[in-house]
């Protein structure tokens, strides 16, 4: 019963709620996910029988899960050390969990032979990412890949692994960001490459870290534990932890939920402002996950100022959250998407925002299928893990869980990173997705990546 209980509380608190008595009555407040599903198979091209489709083998293994099985574990660490596409011995294009993004397919892949993965030359097709469509008293921003890295903090990964990351956004010209943690100070050679995310905990946000960065994120929520703050478990708030978010070593840090000063969209607007006024130079980012009216949220984010729409789906992975809250409360990435990109058209504002997806996207063939559903671009976090070594045994909120220091803060144990060969890894990875996704285009007869955007008709679904 006592587990029960703490159950129910996590719900009525991720509903913003203090007592189980306002509940009732609250209809509105349940997903009925057939609406869903069928909103979002209305926009696709069709159906196919899930035979149909070719898949390649998926080893039997301990490693991994359904999402990232053994063979997509392996495919990407192969494309990890080559910098090259999969061979097209293991599956490398869907997980084994027969959900979401892995019931989509493009109708070409139908009459596919999957050993010969469609690639081609990036350099003869256009990419990019324009991440300032709006505002001409800000800097243009171009980037020359259609994502950049997800927020991971310090606390939730180990400093080798951002490190890593950050050498790696450098290399390839894009942005990795520092999650919720602080700015630690051995990212400020790569400064230009760096997003500072200012989230409801506060944690280390400097008017320094704010005024590097070219560009800053607002973070309201995140899709693997919408409607909670991070939880940052004590063993993993060391001593330089617990220095850079100015909190005490060894306590267990909570994130609140809301800003506490942010209740409307007028409050939106002044958090907003507030970020324009400390960096002239900077883009703002509103990083949100998917309720039902996500729709609402994103015109609201447009209307208050900001330059990019982040939403974070059900399927993203967090290294600080509270077991019963991850994967099991926002609305999946692929129905957001549609939802939210149709919305923009309808008010006339789809080309003055960049709108970017991350939650569960796990190869080029995912991000492809993403920005096919109406994003401009993606957001990438456990993908770039996975390069570096992850086999997904899924303890990354438990200090010393991880067995290849990754999501570790122990100085010892983080050591197992190596932070050169760690962005050489994550470079490698990209370049061996750039090849795909342009091959995907090719496939599409098209040029450029943003030909692709919206274009949903040309995804099917599997039955």
């Amino acid at each position: 019963m006592n587990a029960w209980r703490d159950q129910l509380l996590e719900a009525l608190g991720a509903m913003g709620m203090r007592e189980v008595r306002r509940l009732r009555g609250e209809v509105s407040r349940t997903i009925w996910h057939t609406t869903e599903e069928s909103a979002f198979r209305q926009v696709l091209g069709g159906s196919a029988p899930w035979a149909r489709y070719p898949r390649l083998p998926q080893p039997p293994g301990g490693e991994g899960d359904f999402r990232w099985p053994t063979a997509l574990l392996l495919a990407t660490q192969q494309q990890a050390r080559t910098g090259k596409p999969p061979t097209g011995e293991l599956e490398y294009r869907i997980g084994a969990s027969e959900g979401g993004f892995d019931r989509l397919a493009f109708a070409f892949e139908l009459d596919m032979d999957p050993r010969q993965p469609p690639a081609a030359d990036p350099a003869g097709f256009d990419l990019g990412l324009e991440l300032n469509r709006r505002d001409p008293t800000r800097p243009g921003l171009r980037l020359p890949l259609p994502w950049y890295g997800a927020g991971m903090s310090y606390g939730s990964v180990g400093l080798p692994v951002m490190l890593a990351r950050a050498q790696a956004a450098s290399m390839l010209d894009t942005f990795t960001s520092t999650g919720e943690g602080g700015y630690p100070e051995e990212l400020i050679p790569y400064a230009d490459h760096i997003i500072t995310q200012v989230a409801t905990g506060l944690f280390g946000v400097s008017e320094a870290s704010l005024q590097r960065a070219r560009l800053l994120e607002i973070k309201y929520a995140q899709g693997a534990k919408p409607g909670l703050g991070g939880h940052l478990l004590g063993n993993k708030n060391t001593e330089s932890v617990a220095r850079l978010r100015e909190a005490v070593e060894g306590t267990t840090l909570f994130s609140p939920f809301p800003f506490h000063s942010v209740y409307s969209v007028e409050d939106h607007k002044k958090h907003v402002d507030w970020l324009k006024q400390i960096n002239p130079q900077a883009l703002i980012s509103v990083k949100v996950s998917t309720p039902t009216d996500v729709d609402m949220v994103a015109v609201g984010s447009y209307y208050a100022g900001a330059h990019i729409l982040h939403l974070d789906g059900a399927y993203g992975g967090t290294g600080a959250a509270p077991e019963i809250a991850k994967k099991n409360i926002a609305m999946p990435t692929e129905y957001a998407l549609p939802k939210v990109h149709r919305f923009l058209v309808e008010e006339g504002i789809r080309d003055q925002m960049t709108l970017m997806a991350s939650g569960g996207l796990r190869s080029a063939w995912d991000v492809a299928k993403a920005i096919a559903l109406g994003a401009d671009g993606v957001i990438l976090g456990t993908a770039e893990l996975v390069a570096l070594g992850c086999i997904r045994i899924a303890q990354c909120e438990k200090g010393l869980g991880c067995p290849f220091g990754i999501t570790t803060t122990d100085p010892e144990h983080a050591r197992k990173i190596d932070a050169g060969l760690g962005s050489r890894q994550i470079v490698n990875l990209y370049t061996a997705w750039l090849w795909q996704l342009a091959g995907i285009l090719q496939a599409l007869g098209m040029r450029t990546i943003a030909e692709l955007r919206g274009r949903s008709e040309v995804l099917i679904y599997l039955d």
